[in-house]
């Protein structure tokens, strides 16, 4: 580059320097042509004055040409200021090449690196993808397994269905016998139904009425004899009990205080093991938990899928058969509708005076009794809901109950909670009130098998 920039700074002051030296001989010349033209004539006065003219205008002329080269000077200066500025950006630009083709350098080497650190990420991906591969062959090794496994379940269900349908072919043959038997039940039912009838027709002849005079002096005695009993008794009897039901209830509470009493004493003592088992157990538990629920959730997950599947299965294959079993039954269940209706309807007619009387008698009882009920009712449903929101919160606070969480579930459980103290109390009364009954004495004859004889019937009649 420093060759370069001579060889153009001498190539411009050679063709500057041409430049002034042609002009400088242009007018030199110039002169000496208009100084020569004169002196052939020689020395006179007349010729002095146009000479001295025209050396004024000479001289005249010179000056004009010294101005000119200083112009020329100046020009030349000034090309030669643009010289060395063009020269000067010549060698900013050369350090500004030079401090690129380093930066180019640099670049090339923190490409070169990006270019290797690419590369080993590349590499890193292609042996992610590698695993991926593997994983995805084993998974399609195991849902090979998969399907052999439901062809073979399809297979066994095939011939459970085959099995079903030669279990079905014999119950349509049963029900074909049935059918036979169920003809000539009809036919003996319309016997029986015609002697009945016949029968039913004497005695209303005979007694005018269902109930007879004797049986409603009888049913007067009973009521009397129910009433004594009651009254001598049975409320005592339920005296004694409701005074033990106090008794039972001021012990209850004496059991409450001290149990209060000894669960503070407990939750002292219990204090440090408590604190011990949330700093350490808890944790440890919660870590094992988790481990415990995302390796069974998919288990979990298997098993409810395929036992949908085979519940839809059988559902699909048992159906049908249910269905035809509901058309072939149908017929006979409302023919015995049918030959049933009359008699129970003579049976609602017979005993309905004697229902409206009981209903009378009863109605006192009845209404406080309903009264009860309905408060009863009332305070169990709302424990009922309250205690259905915590149990269904209870199984949605878990992932392995959710799927648990159905309406069903939730009013079984809580129906049970409510019911368990119930039956414990139970107990605990037949316990304490039970245990006043006398075991039996064990028969001492050695044929303890033997059957008693039965009484003869005496007919009221004789």
């Amino acid at each position: 580059m420093e060759a370069l920039k001579l060889f153009v700074f001498t190539v411009l002051l050679s063709l500057v320097v041409a430049h002034i030296g042609v002009g400088a001989d242009v007018s030199i010349s110039d002169v000496d042509e208009e100084v020569e033209v004169p002196r052939s004539e020689g020395p006179d006065s007349s010729i002095l004055e146009p000479l001295k003219s025209k050396i004024h205008s000479l001289e005249s002329h010179v000056e004009e040409k010294i101005r000119e080269i200083k112009d020329k000077d100046e020009v030349i200066a000034a090309k030669e200021r643009i010289i060395k500025e063009k020269s000067d950006s010549i060698a900013t630009l050369e350090n500004e090449i030079t401090s690129l083709q380093k930066k180019g350098k640099l670049d090339a080497a923190e490409q070169v690196g990006k270019a290797h650190s690419r590369a080993s990420e590349l590499e890193k991906e292609v042996e992610i993808l590698r695993k991926d591969i593997d994983l995805k062959i084993k998974e399609k090794a195991l849902l090979q397994a998969r399907i052999t496994e439901l062809e073979t379940k399809a297979s066994e269900l095939n011939s459970k269905i085959d099995s079903l349908q030669k279990i079905i072919g014999d119950q349509k043959t049963k029900i074909r016998k049935t059918e036979r038997a169920l003809q000539i039940a009809e036919e003996e039912m319309m016997k029986a139904k015609f002697e009945a009838t016949s029968k039913i027709k004497e005695l209303m002849e005979i007694h005018g009425a269902w109930l007879p005079p004797w049986l409603a002096v009888h049913l007067n005695k009973y009521q009397s004899l129910l009433e004594k009993n009651w009254k001598v008794h049975g409320k005592p009897a339920l005296e004694m009990l409701m005074q033990k039901a106090s008794v039972c209830g001021a012990c209850a509470a004496l059991s409450q205080h001290m149990a209060v009493e000894k669960k503070a004493q407990a939750e002292e003592w219990a204090a440090p093991h408590v604190e011990t088992i949330k700093t350490k157990w808890v944790p440890a538990v919660k870590e094992q938990w988790v481990v415990i629920t995302t390796n069974v959730e998919p288990h979990v997950q298997t098993l409810t899928t395929r036992a949908v599947e085979l519940y839809e299965v059988s559902k699909d294959t048992v159906t049908p058969h249910i269905i035809k079993v509901q058309e072939v039954a149908d017929p006979y269940f409302q023919e015995l509708r049918r030959l049933s209706k009359p008699y129970i309807d003579q049976v609602a007619t017979a005993a309905k005076p004697h229902v409206d009387k009981l209903r009378s008698a009863l109605k006192p009882y009845t209404q406080q009794a309903v009264h009860a009920y309905g408060k009863f009712l009332e305070s169990a449903t709302t424990y009922h809901s309250q205690v259905q929101d915590v149990v269904h919160e209870k199984l949605n606070s878990h992932e392995l109950t959710k799927h648990l969480a159905t309406k069903e579930l939730v009013w079984f459980s809580a129906s049970a909670l409510l019911a368990l103290p119930i039956i414990f109390l139970l107990k605990i009364f037949s316990a304490t009130f039970g245990s006043n009954r006398k075991p039996r004495k064990p028969v001492r004859n050695g044929n303890a098998h033997t059957s008693r004889r039965k009484g003869k019937r005496v007919h009221s009649d004789k």
